[in-house]
Formats: C-alpha cells, structure tokens, sequence
C-alpha cells in the first residue's frame, strides 16, 4: 500500500522534515509530481540542507528512493543536489532510482520561462523560472524529452529538433539571453544522469508493493496550487492532490491508504495570486520574521496570515486526508491572540466555500478569536504536556475539519515532534 504525505496550503508547510521524520517507517519515498521549484528543508546532523528534487528520504540507509514520471526532472539541479547530499557520505547511486518516463526540463525550457514572465509585466504569476512550467506544456503538446532517452544514442538529434522550436519562440519574446553555459552544464549533467539506476518506475513501483513494501508518496508544492484546483492562474503546472499519486507514479487508487495533510498552525504564500487571510500589519511581519519565512527555493519573503479553516476544509476534501500534521506550531507562541478564519464573506454574504475564481471575487475573511499560550513549547515532548490554550486551537480545528491533527512540529529538528491523540 502507499500512504500519501502532501501540503494544504500554497506550499512551503515544511514537507521536507515531515517526510524525514516518517521515512524510517518506510521502504520507498517517492516523489510524484512538481519540479526544482519545490523545496523541502532537512536538518542533517545539525545541518540545513534543502532538497528540490531528491526525495526527503535519502538520508536513511537502505530507503530507497524514486523520481517518479510526474516529475520534471532539471539534470543541472540534480546534479547540484547529488554532489550535496555526497558531502554528507550518502551515495545517490546506492539508493536513488529516476522513472524513464520522467520528463526533463531544457536550457531552453527555463529559458522560456524568463521570456514569458518578463513578458507579462504586472501580470506575472511569480514563477519560479526553473522551466516547470514549460517543460510541462512540452509534455502535454507530446514533445518532450524524457530520461529515458538520454540513453538513447540519437539523443543529441532529438534534443536540437526541439531546440529549434523553442528558439523561434524565444526570438518572438525577443529573448536574447545567451544559454550557452546552461547548455554545457546541462550535457555535463547528463553523464551523471546515465549511471544512476533509470527504472520502469510503474512496474518497479508496483513490483515493490506487491512484494509488502511500504511506499511513501512525497508531494511538492500545495494543494492550493494544483493546476486544477487550485487558485488557478495563480497555480503550479502539475497535480499536487492525491490523484496525482496515480498518475505521478502509475498506481491505481485502491493502492492508496493514509493521506496526510501538512499545514502550518498559521498560513503562509510566495509571489502573486489571493490569500484571504493575508495581514499587511506588524502582525504578518512578526509571523514572517519569528517563522523564517523566506522561500528555500528562492530566498523571497513569504506572505503570511491567520490559518484559513475554509481551504483547508476544500483541501481535506479533495485530498481525502485521513490525518493531518501541523508545522511551525512554536512559531505562535508569543501571540497573546490568534485568529482562525471559519468563513468568507463575499457579496455581503457568508459562506464557507471555495470560490471558482478568487481573484475576481473581493473576499473578507470572518475569524474566531482563541488566546494565545505565550509560553516556550519547543522542548514539549507529550501531548498532555503543551499548554490549555494550544489544546483548546488543536482541539478546533480538529472539530471544524473533521480530520485529527496527529502530529505537531515544535521546531526544526527531526525529533521535535508531539504526537496529538487527534480527538
């Protein structure tokens, strides 16, 4: 069976130390969908390291761990990351398998991506410019590359054929940027690429598992930025959901067991699109600046804001969670008040939906007010042990969502999480 682990929010809920923490429970971590613009922070030995493709289980001997097809896969950022995760002793070679069906992003894949940003003006969507987007509309215009072919004797050939389409795209933003140096690091990249072990990641994965293999399936991104349900345009290119899973991987849904949700105790989002819950004041500052909310991917400041109870429910929903973990818990803990959003009031009238498109729709959050705990809670070990005031926010949320919260991180470290009876 899989068990699923994935963000609620627009991303960055701190995925990466979730995935860390569950792996040794696990014989496979997988990644099934997104890019190098995730990023999933660990603390390896006392020391920050920030994963954008590898799976969050490389660290542990014996895991294995899998780039599922869903993914577009950039060879420099990997091999960036390989040589990373080597100076902390571990060989991706050993323990790191690619799915010949992945897709790979191009120097000018990301090249595009700049020109057609540049291009929008205030309209950009903040992308990330790490060629997701692109490489992604190659897939489903049928014209990608994928790792499969690097193997491929006629790779290079296929490789300039659709160097060419994309320039006379390029010459149309009138691009004129040279790649050159991404091209050579991207050959370089690829040598590395050949000798790791390049899978059938559909049989391979469905191979393990009918053998008892525990298998988890490592989301990026976040819900609310699923291109399908998410606060489209304002979206990644792929499906963060669940559903994803089966198409990232190629496992049916009956394969699928536990869905765990991860949210922050508050709400955080980077570059353009809604965010209800958003706070301009000294209060979204001091949320921005207690919590480190810098993207690990791009070093942007994050917005931040109040928990919002109306995605999260939309997220439970079409994720089907089953348990919920809660990050950056400490990050409250000099608030005399918090705030929880139950309902939008949009048009003068109240409700407790998901709009179709909220960036045409003037939405006021409505919030119930809970006092803070003011108390220090990142050496708390036991549920029993977190203050009344905490409970009493946990216990809410629970209640309004319908999912328990299982979990909740007290700090960075990998052992700084309190297990919650989730009642």
């Amino acid at each position: 069976m899989i068990d699923v682990l994935l963000g609620l929010q627009w991303g960055d809920e701190g995925k990466g130390k979730i995935v860390d923490f569950f792996a040794p429970n696990y014989d496979i971590i997988a990644r099934f969908q997104g890019g190098p613009n995730a990023g999933h922070t660990l603390y390896v030995n006392g020391e920050k390291i920030v994963l954008h493709q590898i799976p969050s289980g490389i660290f542990h001997e014996g895991t294995i761990n899998l780039i599922g097809s869903g993914v577009v896969l950039d060879p420099v950022t990997l091999k960036k990351e390989f040589d990373k995760v080597a100076a902390f002793g571990v060989d991706c070679k050993k323990n790191l398998s690619i799915a010949e069906r992945t897709h790979l992003i191009l120097p000018t894949h990301r090249a595009l991506d700049k020109a057609s940003e540049m291009s929008k003006g205030v309209e950009k969507i903040g992308s990330t410019l790490k060629g997701i987007g692109p490489a992604y509309m190659d897939k489903t215009g049928r014209n990608g590359l994928r790792v499969g072919d690097i193997l491929d004797k006629n790779f290079t050939t296929q490789y300039i054929r659709l160097r060419l389409k994309h320039q006379k795209l390029l010459d149309s933003f009138g691009f004129q940027e040279d790649i050159t140096e991404w091209e050579e690091e991207f050959f370089e990249a690829l040598e590395l690429m050949r000798q790791l072990k390049i899978v059938n990641g559909e049989y391979f994965i469905n191979d393990q598992i009918s053998k008892g293999k525990k298998v988890l399936a490592e989301g990026a991104q976040g819900s609310m930025l699923d291109v399908d349900f998410g606060t489209f345009p304002f979206v990644t290119s792929s499906n963060t959901i669940s559903a994803g899973v089966c198409t990232g991987l190629g496992v049916a849904p009956q394969k699928i067991k536990e869905v765990l949700g991860v949210t922050k105790a508050y709400c955080t989002r980077v570059g353009s699109g809604p965010f209800p819950t958003e706070l301009h004041d000294d209060t979204g500052e001091m949320l921005r600046k207690v919590g480190s909310e810098f993207g690990a991917t791009t070093g942007r400041p994050r917005r931040c804001g109040w928990i919002d109870l109306v995605a999260l429910n939309f997220a439970c929903m079409i994720n089907g969670v089953t348990q919920i973990v809660m990050t950056k818990a400490d990050v409250l803990d000099g608030f005399e008040e918090l705030n929880v959003c139950e309902s939008y009031r949009i048009n003068g009238k109240e409700q407790s939906m998901v709009p179709y498109q909220m960036m045409k729709t003037q939405i006021e959050p409505i919030y119930k007010t809970f006092k803070g705990w003011q108390s220090d809670i990142t050496k708390i070990k036991s549920f029993e042990n977190i203050p009344g005031q905490m409970k009493e926010y946990i216990a809410h949320i629970n209640q309004f969502l319908g999912v328990p919260v299982k979990y909740i991180s007290n700090g960075p470290g990998r052992e700084q999480i309190i297990h919650s009876p989730g009642v």
